[in-house]
Formats: C-alpha cells, structure tokens, sequence
C-alpha cells in the first residue's frame, strides 16, 4: 500500500524563472530555469583584455589543480587507474573515481587532462576546500561579472548573473579556471570543476559574446550517444550518493526498472516538447511506476533539459528547494535515472523489501 507520491519538478529552459503549481491541489514547486545558450555577435568588440583581465589566484603545486595539462600517464600515477571510463559529449573521456570522501572525475582529451570535477569531502580541490564557507571564498579571491580570454583566433567574454555570482562563479587558477559549485542553502562550497580555456568555450557555462570562431564538440553517432548518455546516468548515482552521504541522507541502490521509467520519461519529454513531471501519454510518476511494476512505498522525481552534464545538473537539483529535498530525502533506499538527448529524469524510490 503507498503511503505517499511526491513528485518533485525540475525544469530547466531558457531565460525565465517561474513557479509551477503540482497536482491535486499540492504546495506550489520549484522550476529552475537554466540559460545554456550563448549569445553570439561575429562582430562584436570586446574590450580590451589588458584593461579587464580576470583577477586570479596562483595556481596551486600539489592538489588536483595540478593535474590540469599532465599527460594520462601522470593522472595514474597521482590516482591510480580509474573505476570508470565514460565518454562525453565534449572531446575528452571521463575518468571516473568513486572514492565516495574522494569523489573525480578527470576528462582526458588526446591525454592530456583539460577538465576535474570533484566533489568528495576528501578531495584536494586547492585552493579551496570542499565545505568552505562562501565568506572565505569571497575574501580570499575576486569575483568578476565578466570573464575575457583570448584562445587561438578568437575573443570570448563571459558575463555571470547575480544567480552564477552565487552559486558558481568563475575562478582564474593560473592558465586555467576554477568553476565553484556553491550551496546556497549552506552557504558552503559544494564542489570544483577546473577547465582549460577551451573546454571552458566549449561547455559555454555562462552568456557568451565572442568574436572569432565558436568552438563545437565533435559530434558522436548514435551509438557513442548513448554510451555517453549511459555514464551520465552512472555519474547521477554516484553525485546523488555522495551528495546524500554529505548530508547524512543514506546511499541509493540502482534499480533497472525504475531506471527504465527514468529513460522513458526523459523520451516522452525530448519527444513531445512538454517539460512536465505528468506526461500526456503515459501520465503521472505514479501511472508510469505502475505500468513497470515497480513496488514501492513512496516515490519522487526530479527533472530538468539543456545541462551540459550531470555534475551540472545534480548540483542545479541541490539548489531548488524542492528538488534538494528529493534529492536528500532520507526515506528513500532506490533510484533510477534516465537521460536523453540533454534530458533528466531522476526517479527515486522507497522499497524495503528489495
């Protein structure tokens, strides 16, 4: 017998911020609205980088940090041999350690490290540390609105929101850069992710004006499509879990069956155009449970579109009210996630009995 549905949304789209009102009369729910496209102007003029270079700090000798640029061969040396190889939509393959206090992901491109995510309590993420206290952070570096680099035959400038200024503002750390996933509900660092400049332009994390070329990732097949879309899955599980663990909330155990309701989900809404957590075909999260004879006590899900991965998407979750606490609701024992075409279904699950 269910005690309880909750289904939690999160929807992310372009330029807007909203509210939207769940079924039968529940509480209002979070949308976060997430903007991953850039604004592009051929000609545009920049201003001068000597005169608004981004402030950084020094980069650091020991540390993660100090992986970015080493060959493959050095990440080995430092970490050891990865748990995981995932591709990605970018040019470069995750190498995935699951160490839950030591949680990385390194992404390697023609081997050579050009992008660290990391998030494990343990993780040496200097100069900075995981949990740190926004205040710090703010006093020990510069926040800077705009962002100008040059690379190869081109001019970029990022310019941040008041919400990226907050939640994850853009760090100069030597030649490289320092994303910082910021918790704004703990006023805490939650995790690093260091970029090269062109990772940096290819991700296009933030509003970007530019002149010169736009640098695309090469495009995958089908089939390199959803290998990738299959580690990002895996890597939603693992940021959840270590993201729960943080929070005192309890691992989630994979399950295929709600996974598959997960996968389908995600379809329906690519498919359709309808960002919703209640499909027109298939209904609500409770009707596509049941339709999978997946058992359970009590369920939540958590959506969202256009993320450029899944440490992107899973810290968007943890700061929307709503999401974060299906996200770190200590009840649930399962999760299944499914991800298609840069869409998100994170279902969540109560079952003792499995």
């Amino acid at each position: 017998m269910r005690t309880l549905i909750r289904i939690l949304l999160i929807v992310s789209a372009l330029l807007t911020f909203g509210l939207y009102l769940g079924l039968n009369g529940e509480k209002e729910k979070d949308i976060l609205i997430h903007n991953d496209q850039p604004l592009s102007k051929e000609d545009l003029s920049l201003p001068d980088t000597d005169e608004n270079q981004q402030s950084g700090v020094e980069a650091p000798k020991d540390g993660l940090a100090a992986l970015m640029g080493q060959h493959s061969q050095t990440v080995q040396t430092a970490l050891g041999a990865p748990d995981r190889r995932d591709l990605s939509f970018y040019d470069y393959e995750w190498w995935i350690y699951q160490d839950p206090e030591n949680y990385i992901q390194v992404g390697i491109e023609a081997d050579k490290v050009v992008t660290i995510y990391a998030n494990g309590k343990d993780s040496n993420v200097q100069p900075f540390h995981i949990g740190q206290p926004i205040e710090e952070i703010y006093t020990s570096v510069l926040i800077e609105m705009y962002v100008n680099l040059e690379y190869d035959k081109g001019s970029y400038q990022f310019e941040l929101s008041e919400t990226d200024m907050n939640t994850r503002p853009l760090v100069k750390i030597g030649d490289y850069f320092a994303q910082l996933y910021i918790d704004k509900f703990t006023g805490s660092l939650s995790s690093v992710r260091y970029l090269d400049e062109k990772t940096l332009i290819t991700h296009r994390p933030y509003e970007l004006t530019y002149r010169g070329p736009l640098l695309e990732p090469k495009p995958l097949d089908e089939t390199k499509s959803d290998l990738v879309e299959a580690g990002m899955e895996q890597q939603i599980l693992d940021i959840t879990n270590i993201i729960r663990s943080r929070h005192n909330a309890g691992p989630v155990t994979w399950d295929e069956k709600t996974a598959e309701v997960a996968v389908a989900h995600s379809k329906d809404m690519h498919d359709s155009g309808d960002f919703s957590h209640t499909s027109k075909t298939s209904g609500d999260l409770s009707d596509r449970l049941d339709a999978a004879d997946v058992f359970y006590q009590l369920a939540g899900e958590n959506i969202a579109a256009n993320y450029i991965d899944a440490p992107e998407v899973v810290e968007g979750w943890l700061n929307s009210q709503g999401h974060r606490e299906t996200l770190l609701n200590p009840d649930y024992t399962h999760l299944g996630v499914g991800v298609y075409e840069r869409h998100y279904t994170q279902n969540f699950i109560q079952n003792w009995e499995k």
